[in-house]
């Protein structure tokens, strides 16, 4: 195992064990989760510190006091746990269903501390990276090709192949760990808070084009690319509007209204087909809504996107506003009835409000995502998990398929971390 020390700036570096990296490997699901330690349970003692889909939402994993879950979400079946005696995980990241994890201690975990990052992996059952830093780590985010970890005021990107850091992007201060990936193959694009209050900064890698804008007044609260990186979705600490970026040039596509009153939101996730938005927060009510965005459908299994230019955008020029937005092929959102007047009325009467609902309990943390067709995902910081199906054309109120209490939690603390 070689040993390097990287220096990034005055008063903060990070070390690094490094260990050879082979291909990743299908997650067993069809074999047994590994046996846990003796004496370990889920007592009514387990707290959840932690939720995260991977990149397809076809899992999540759960950050425990004593460890760590993983669950399948198709058919719903834990397939996967790690528990310690002397600790939990604040943080658990997937890459996508292979055997490579991102690890971060929670606070009593003396043996992982939270400002150190291990890459695990369990085919091996081994360390394969490990990063400290000086502060806590706030998030970490995989890709096949990089490591992406973020601390309050500084994200760190490495390559993963041999864990070298490769770019440092200084933000405005980031308690909640805001950043997000792409994950198409050949489209490598970062977002993340920029250096001033509402900012956004997107980096195409691969196009070598950066891009700052303003998406918001007050500070950056949540955010969400979709898979090729070319559309973000983000909301402020208001919390009542959710708006739809092109990446390229910051234009706004579509801006969408959850409520009135301010609220702090869980999560968003934008569906495969980018035809539905879904956003959670903590008044409870988990709202979809339809995007009027249009996407070029190429063949994934016939052609190959070229890096220098990606779908829906023209190399040399940012595609216009009209070239992205089109009318909804199915429901559309729910308007004012004096929408008719947005121009004289204020802005609230041209808002556009969900087209889908369900209502849960505002006793805990919830981060919705997109499941099979027309089905969202609902998971809970109390260990709940829901599948709510929606109709596409009429809207809402969502109906409920599945209820499945997958874990007895301690959810006293709605300030745990919930995320996407």
């Amino acid at each position: 195992m070689m040993s390097s020390t990287i220096s990034t700036s005055p008063g903060i570096h990070a070390q690094m064990r490094i260990a050879s990296l082979g291909p990743p490997h299908p997650w067993p699901f069809t074999t047994p989760y590994i046996q846990p330690q003796p004496n370990i349970d889920d007592s009514d003692e387990t707290e959840m510190l932690s939720i995260s889909w991977n990149q397809n939402y076809g899992c999540f994993a759960v950050g425990t006091t004593n460890g760590f879950h993983i669950y399948k979400c198709d058919t719903f079946k834990e397939t996967f746990r790690r528990e310690l005696k002397n600790g939990g995980f604040g943080i658990v990241e997937m890459l996508f269903r292979s055997n490579i994890l991102a690890l971060v201690g929670g606070d009593a975990n003396f043996q992982y501390p939270p400002n150190k990052v291990i890459i695990w992996d369990d085919h091996q059952s081994r360390c394969i990276g490990e990063f400290a830093f000086r502060s806590n780590v706030r998030a970490v985010k995989l890709r096949q090709d990089r490591v992406v970890i973020v601390l309050e005021h500084k994200i760190y990107v490495y390559d993963f192949t041999d864990l070298k850091l490769v770019h440092l992007i200084e933000t405005l201060s980031n308690p909640k760990g805001l950043c997000c990936l792409s994950h198409h193959s050949t489209i490598s694009v970062l977002a993340c808070p920029g250096l001033h209050r509402g900012e956004i900064r997107v980096e195409h890698y691969g196009l070598k084009i950066k891009k700052n804008f303003r998406a918001h007044d007050s500070q950056i609260s949540c955010m969400t690319l979709t898979l090729d990186g070319l559309l973000l979705a983000t909301a402020s600490s208001k919390g009542t509007l959710i708006r739809i970026f092109n990446t390229m040039d910051g234009t706004r596509l579509q801006e969408v209204r959850r409520g009135l009153d301010r609220a702090e939101i869980y999560s968003i996730a934008l569906s495969p087909n980018v035809q539905w938005l879904v956003v959670s927060s903590d008044k409870g009510t988990v709202h979809l809504f339809s995007l009027r965005v249009r996407v070029a459908r190429d063949d994934a299994s016939t052609q190959t996107v070229s890096t220098q230019s990606p779908r829906i955008v023209h190399q040399n020029s940012s595609p216009s506003v009209n070239a992205l937005v089109s009318p909804a092929t199915v429901g559309s959102n729910t308007n004012s009835s004096l929408y008719f007047m947005r121009g004289v009325l204020p802005k609230y009467f041209s808002s556009e409000w969900s087209f889908a609902q369900f209502h849960l309990p505002e006793v805990t943390r919830y981060t919705a995502a997109f499941g099979g067709q027309n089905t969202v995902m609902i998971v809970s910081m109390d260990g709940s998990f829901y599948r709510c199906t929606f109709d596409p054309v009429s809207g809402g109120q969502m109906l409920q398929k599945e209820y499945i209490r997958f874990l007895k939690a301690d959810c006293h603390n709605k300030s745990k971390s919930a995320t996407t």
